[in-house]
Formats: structure tokens, sequence, C-alpha cells
């Protein structure tokens, strides 16, 4: 039986503690420094310098700012550099992530009620409600979901639709949406209890969507429906493309079968078995659009994957635990930047399996994989492209070890055609449901 902390065993922590010589040396350590400081192992960095054998050259980093908007610049910063390889944009240029970030709210909104309305039946008290009222939408997305958007509204370039102060700075305007959702939440499901007709619903509804398109108008900027695109290219001749849609500025500029780009995940927990197809339930934002497919397969395919997919000279999207063993502002990102284990004595490892099943970890971020150095054909190092402006690592490059994705990386995106032919016949099976909460339906 378990009991509380007495003054015996209190006294065997403090006894503990003391006849460890060098406990004060680092108390005074750590309260100082604190724990990250003082375990930091400067041998990463050495290890870490950001020279690569494989570096695509993909123009400057952009920059999310206050917004949780990286699966978004990350899938957008794999187009654009399609594009300067193409069409020699400048180094600077960028898609508008404003324009995405406007659609995939109000689609996030109208998936957000259908959900509501699917679960209206149930008590509130329901896990499942309670999932849906928890963050009725928010800033985070996955690959499925862009494609999505992009294949319903298509995109356009930044200087068409720039950002304003809600896409930088997200939280208000999530604050006022959220609110608004819960709100017409209580509304959608007080229209099912009293058996109101489904025109009654759809009606209802439609009316919430024209509010919120008007929230996200005076937020975002409505979103152009025709645009001319004028550049210089990198030879300095100017060009001009009139009367374009962003359907067709997609189209011409970018070109990519979206449909041959798959989701590809690493989750070695038990109920997941390897080369089988996953996806999660609730979990979308186009009613009625592409769905949320994941590819589970081993690290050794997942590395190999994403190195085949660089060595054609196209960069990866990637989602990640980004804050986990990383310094932000040296760009690294490496199981061996911080030893606590040496500084407290004290066994903090985990397998990646009990990391995701218990809480430990799950895909927080999604960056590009722009270069990878490879030695005696083994990858060692990767060059990560961020979406945290060019302050921060080297540029904005993030250097990410080899053994960081093993334990950290949960998701790639890639053609299915560096699939192993095997793989790509279990693309067309059906797809295990997973629960809402399911770590591999995080968002990053």
């Amino acid at each position: 039986m378990t009991k509380a902390i007495n003054a015996t065993t209190l006294a065997d922590f403090q006894k503990n503690l003391a006849n460890r010589p060098e406990h004060t040396i680092l108390e005074r350590a750590v309260t100082k420094n604190g724990i990250l400081a003082t375990a930091a192992d400067y041998h990463s960095a050495v290890a870490m310098n950001p020279v690569f054998s494989i570096d695509l050259d993909t123009g400057d980093v952009a920059n999310q700012k206050q917004s949780g908007r990286c699966w978004m610049f990350a899938a957008l910063n794999t187009m654009r550099h399609d594009i300067k390889n193409k069409f020699g944009v400048p180094k600077d240029f960028e898609l508008s992530q404003n324009y995405t970030f406007f659609w995939d709210k109000l689609e996030k909104a109208n998936y957000f009620y259908e959900n509501v309305l699917k679960t209206a039946q149930l008590p509130t008290s329901d896990r499942k409600v309670a999932w849906l009222m928890t963050t009725p939408q928010q800033d985070g997305g996955q690959w499925d979901m862009i494609v999505a958007i992009i294949e319903k509204y298509g995109i356009v370039p930044q200087s068409v639709m720039p950002e304003t102060y809600n896409s930088s700075k997200s939280v208000e305007v999530n604050s006022s949406l959220n609110l608004k959702l819960r709100k017409d939440a209580v509304k959608l499901r007080k229209l099912v209890a009293d058996q109101a007709t489904d025109n009654e619903i759809a009606t209802a509804k439609k009316a919430m969507l024209t509010e919120v398109y008007r929230l996200l108008a005076y937020s975002f900027g409505e979103p152009p429906t025709k645009f001319d695109f004028e550049y210089r290219d990198a030879d300095k001749k100017y060009h001009i493309d009139r009367d374009l849609t962003p359907q067709s500025f997609f189209k011409k500029y970018v070109g990519w079968d979206l449909d041959q780009y798959v989701s590809v995940i690493n989750g070695p927990t038990a109920d997941k078995p390897y080369n089988k197809m996953y996806t999660v339930e609730m979990l979308g934002n186009v009613v009625d659009g592409r769905p949320v497919r994941h590819l589970n397969v081993t690290m050794d395919t997942f590395r190999t994957i994403a190195l085949k997919q660089l060595e054609a000279g196209e960069s990866v999207w990637f989602g990640c635990d980004v804050g986990k063993s990383s310094d932000r502002q040296k760009g690294i990102m490496d199981t061996d930047l911080y030893k606590q284990d040496e500084l407290f004595d004290i066994d903090f490892n985990m397998t990646k399996a009990e990391r995701l099943d218990y809480g430990q970890s799950l895909m927080t971020h999604a960056m590009v994989l722009t270069g990878v150095d490879v030695v005696d054909g083994q990858p060692t190092k990767w060059k990560v492209e961020n979406s945290w402006g060019k302050k921060v690592g080297t540029d904005g490059f993030f250097v990410m070890s080899n053994d960081w994705m093993n334990e950290y990386c949960y998701q790639v995106v890639v053609n299915k055609k560096f699939l192993p032919e095997k793989l790509q016949e279990v693309l067309k099976k059906e797809a295990k449901v997973l629960a809402p909460w399911d770590p591999m339906g995080s968002l990053a």
C-alpha cells in the first residue's frame, strides 16, 4: 500500500542528497543558470556544423510570427522552392499564407458545425463532445488539410494577399472565433434537441457561416478572385501575368499532382502495426475534401524515402516535436544537446513508443528538409528550413541530427514514387480509424 511522505522518508531523502559530494556545486550551478544551460554539452554544437553534402538552394526563410501556421508555411515553402527553380522568382518570394489561413479558418468552422451536429445526441460530458469544445478550431493543421484547401481554393502570391495584424498574431481572432463557435454549438445542439427540420438547421448554419466569413474578412482581408502577378527574375527581367485566378496560378506556377504526395508516419506504438493505413476521427478541415490519411512505416523506411526525395532535388515537408532537446537560438536539434541524466544522475530514458503512449511527446511543429549530410551512404545530420525568421539558427536554418530524427520526427510527406512498390499498394487500402485524441492526430 502506498503511503504519504513522512518524517522518516523525508530524512532519508535529505541523507541521500547530503551523501553526494557534488550536490552543493550542482545546486549552485542549476539555481544560477537553469537546468538546460547547466546540462548543455558543447560537443553537440561542434558535431552539428551546418555543412551538408546535399544542400538545396531554397531562398530566404519565412516567418510565421505569433501564429501556429507552421504546417501551412512548410507546405507553401516546398511549393515556392519549385517556383523559384522553374521561374527564377526572387529569393524572398513567398506564397500567401494569409490567403490559405482565411480559407482554413472558414472551412474549420464548417467542419466544427458538422461535428457538433453529428454528436448532438451525446451529452456534453461525453469525451468526444468535450474534445470538440476544448478547441473548436486552431491554427494548426496537417499536410492533407492544406492540400484540401489548395484543391478547393488554389493559392496566390503573398504580394496579392499580404500578411495582416491578425494573420501574424492570431490570438485575438482565435479567441473571437472560438467564442462564436461554442455559442453556435449551443444553438445547433438545441435545434437538434427540439427536433428542428433539416432545412431549419441548414438555414441556421448558413447564417452562422455568414458571420464567420465577415469576422475573417475584417481580420485577414477578403481573398482575391482575380489578380495580376508581376515580378523580376534573377536576371532582373520583368514579368507580368494578368487575370489569373488562384486555381490557374497554382496550375501554371506549381502544377503538382497533389494526389502523388502522401503522408508517411513513424508511430511505433502497439496499436499501429507498420505498413498499414490510418486516419483520425473528427480530424480535418474541408467537409467532403481530402481526408487525413497516414501510412505508418519503420524508421529505416522513413529516413530512406526522405533521403531519396532530397537526392532528387526536392525538399520534404516533415512534422516533429520541436521542443525536445533543441536550442532555438543556435538552431540545433540533437539528442546529445543536453545531458540532464548526467546532471541529476537520473535515468530519463523512454522509448519513442512510450513517449507517445504516455503523453511525453507528439508532433508539435512542421518544417522542411532542404539538405542532408551523407557519410558512407548513411545520413548523419539534416538541414532544416524553419519558419521562425532569419534571427534564429543559421539565417533561419536548423541542423537536426540523425538520432534526433529517429526519436522526435513523426511525419514526412513524399511523392509516392519514392515508396517501395509494396507500400504503394498499401496506400490503396482502407484506413483504420483512430480516436480523435490519438497522438497521430496532433496538429503541427
